[in-house]
């Protein structure tokens, strides 16, 4: 098996590249720190998330890697650099994609086909079709059963795949995941994976998930970019993830090329993980 590694993120684009789904382009994050100084989380980063990849992003506890996130969904205006979505400059929410955040989102007062209908009844669909979408994304993650329930009445798994019908409904070209299997249990997370696989695949979209799981992270991505320790983050290696797809992450995980990809990762990351641990203890 050959694993491919580079510390540049991407060969020297052709002619006439392709437009990438979401393209960072020397992008610095800077905060108002304490005594009136400033924090820069992330600094002068390039990344590219090509139409239709799968890029997991791995990096120490607080090396910016939900700053990254928060950018490309333009909920936050980098200090300098430019964002670009399909080619061009982003102004305001990314408006192409969804965002999968680590916390519950779902509305307490509303039912699960409620809240997966919620978003076409936003954008002013007739109640009697957006229900009856909400219905085929619940029989597609397999709640056909608890259409009535309310967040409170469903399970941590329940809850997010609820959350990611509500985000698929609206059939966004891009995916934002901010963690979002973090909260669950071993064996509801390796569902939720293999669930997230299978919807997936059926109509690729471009997705950019952060995560402290290695072992998540290779199972996923066709990608893996690991971040250098704050502050001042900026992706330090990536890796083509060549498993063969359809993935069943509990199976490949037990594979000799996943093992090697890990390894050979995890050399990479733990640098980046001890220079944090190191800088949090002064």
């Amino acid at each position: 098996m050959t694993i491919t590694m580079s510390s540049t993120l991407r060969p020297p684009p052709s002619k006439v590249a392709p437009l990438a789904a979401v393209e960072l382009k020397n992008v610095t994050c800077q905060f108002a720190g304490s005594g009136g100084g400033t924090y820069t989380a992330v600094s002068d980063v390039d990344l590219r998330i090509e139409d239709a990849e799968f890029v997991a992003v791995v990096g120490p506890t607080g090396c910016g890697k939900s700053t990254l996130l928060n950018v490309a969904s333009g909920l936050l205006e980098p200090s300098s650099g430019d964002v670009l979505v399909f080619g061009k400059p982003l102004s305001g929410l990314n408006r192409q994609s969804a965002y999968l955040f680590q916390a519950d989102a779902l509305m307490p007062w509303r039912t699960a086909l409620d809240n997966i209908a919620a978003g076409l009844l936003f954008r002013n669909m007739r109640k009697a079709e957006a229900e009856a979408q909400a219905r085929d994304w619940l029989a597609r993650v397999g709640l056909r059963a608890h259409a009535d329930r309310y967040p409170h009445q469903m399970s941590g798994g329940m809850r997010k795949r609820v959350a990611l019908a509500q985000a698929l409904i609206l059939d966004p070209p891009i995916l934002l995941m901010d963690e979002p299997f973090s909260a669950l249990d071993i064996q509801t997370r390796q569902l939720m994976e293999d669930e997230l696989l299978q919807l997936w695949s059926v109509n690729r979209k471009s997705v950019i998930f952060v995560t402290h799981d290695l072992e998540e992270a290779i199972s996923l991505a066709d990608r893996v970019v690991v971040l250098a320790a704050g502050p001042g983050t900026r992706p330090v290696a990536e890796f083509n993830i060549t498993l063969p797809r359809p993935r069943e992450v509990s199976e490949i995980r037990m594979t000799q090329e996943f093992l090697e990809l890990h390894t050979a990762i995890w050399q990479v990351l733990k640098k980046e993980v001890l220079k944090s641990h190191a800088h949090a203890q002064g």
